[in-house]
């Protein structure tokens, strides 16, 4: 999976069992992006911001997948009741998935090959990927983006102010790596979740 349009491209690849529903997905995405579950998110079987193709002069209901306290529409699913099998069924083995409506971090889920479970293997792991998750709240790629160039630049006049926010978001008043990506510690987040 890829977060849609990010350059260099930030991405992950999991062993995942196809039984996993929806919602226990989306934990393992938050864990793997470093992310606290603090927005909105939804599943869908194509990108939800191509332009829609009318079908007989009738634009077609897209279905989307929710908790099922967040359904409201008539195209709205509980993600509780679906599978990520049965997702990527309905999307010919592809499908997205938003987190944070306001920053709309956009991903691409892909389904490269599947292979009988081990009894013995964890429900998820994460077996490989590229850059840590962008920080929450900051704006979208854009937003990021601007805010990796200050922190990167210390003659920047955002250096300062991008610098003491990221250690107030992080915790922490080390230097931001956007590219680290401890996939030991998001394994031991996804065990304690399994």
């Amino acid at each position: 999976m890829a977060l849609v349009d990010s350059v260099p491209e930030i991405w992950r690849r999991f062993e995942l069992r196809g039984s996993l529903t929806l919602g226990q997905v989306h934990q393992v995405l938050q864990a793997a992006f470093g992310w606290e579950d603090a927005h909105l998110h939804r599943f869908v079987t194509s990108d939800p911001f191509a332009p829609l193709q009318p079908v007989d002069g009738d634009f077609p209901e897209v279905p989307q997948w929710l908790p099922r306290q967040q359904c409201e529409e008539p195209g709205d699913r509980p993600e509780e009741d679906c599978s990520l099998d049965q997702l990527l069924a309905l999307g010919s083995g592809e499908a997205f998935y938003e987190y944070d409506f306001g920053d709309s971090w956009l991903h691409r889920l892909e389904l490269v090959s599947r292979r009988p479970a081990d009894g013995n293997s964890p429900s998820a792991r994460l077996i490989d990927g590229a850059r840590r998750g962008p920080l929450e709240d900051s704006g979208g790629l854009p937003g990021y983006e601007d805010i990796m160039d200050a922190l990167a630049d210390p003659s920047h006049p955002d250096h300062a102010e991008h610098a003491a926010w990221v250690a107030d978001i992080t915790g922490s008043a080390e230097p931001f790596d956007p590219a680290l990506l401890d996939i030991p510690a998001v394994n031991r987040a996804l065990a304690k979740q399994f």
